[in-house]
């Protein structure tokens, strides 16, 4: 069942300047549940407006509490978060869905990428981690963390026909300016926005620029397929190790 959220509660100082992301969190672990809850409310800007067990119950929230964001566990009883994840964006293609788990095998992130995850990061990540990526995640970008970037760039080396329904038309390989190449190697290894820019030594706004002429370039729509696509052209290398 949903929990019910207190939004008598008054906002954080300097919240109200900030474009609010309504996150639903769909966990079966209460203590984890809780704790990213505890990590939205915190956090100006961001709210929680529930929290559910299990992925039906994700499915039917979605539909009531309208949110920006589903933070989701992709192992629960019942309905799945993959089938959860599937059902969701199905639903409403403006509702993003950030998969936070304890798994990061192409078991999990494969399947969960096919069926619309926007991102996918493991539970054992710092909370501004998870923080960001929520709002990576709402802005249409595609976090994930550096163990879950290893694993997909090694699964489309080792069979890239595990991901070709991600990708849309193969396009002729451009010229890819080295300032961009630096940007999607940084990428590759699971650095966000930020990160890419401190040590590119430029802007995030800069960066984001980058990152959006290269999926035009390569002729794809989000930074999972970008990474993909780059494994493809052998523009990124992964360690096998």
């Amino acid at each position: 069942m949903c929990c019910p959220v207190d939004s008598s509660a008054p906002p954080s100082e300097g919240q109200d300047d900030l474009p609010e992301i309504r996150v639903l969190i769909a966990d079966d672990h209460p203590v984890m549940s809780r704790a990213l809850r505890t990590y939205v409310d915190s956090t100006p800007g961001m709210r929680c407006v529930g929290e559910v067990r299990e992925g039906a119950g994700a499915v039917e929230s979605v539909g009531r509490l309208m949110p920006d964001v589903v933070v989701m566990d992709m192992h629960m009883p019942g309905v799945g978060g993959i089938e959860a994840t599937w059902q969701i964006r199905r639903m409403s293609e403006s509702v993003a869905v950030l998969a936070v788990t304890t798994f990061s095998t192409e078991r999990y992130v494969i399947p969960a990428l096919r069926a619309g995850a926007g991102g996918y990061i493991v539970k054992d990540a710092e909370p501004e981690e998870i923080i960001d990526a929520i709002r990576q995640v709402d802005d249409g970008m595609a976090p994930f963390s550096p163990s879950v970037a290893h694993q997909l760039m090694v699964s489309v080396k080792n069979d890239p026909s595990q991901v070709t329904s991600l990708l849309q038309r193969y396009p002729e390989m451009p010229r890819l300016p080295e300032r961009e190449l630096e940007g999607l190697r940084l990428l590759a290894t699971g650095c966000s926005n930020a990160e890419i820019a401190e040590q590119m030594m430029v802007s995030e706004a800069t960066v984001k620029a980058y990152m959006g002429r290269l999926m035009q370039r390569l002729g794809v729509r989000d930074r999972v397929q970008l990474l993909i696509r780059a494994v493809e052209l052998g523009v990124v290398e992964p360690s096998l190790e």
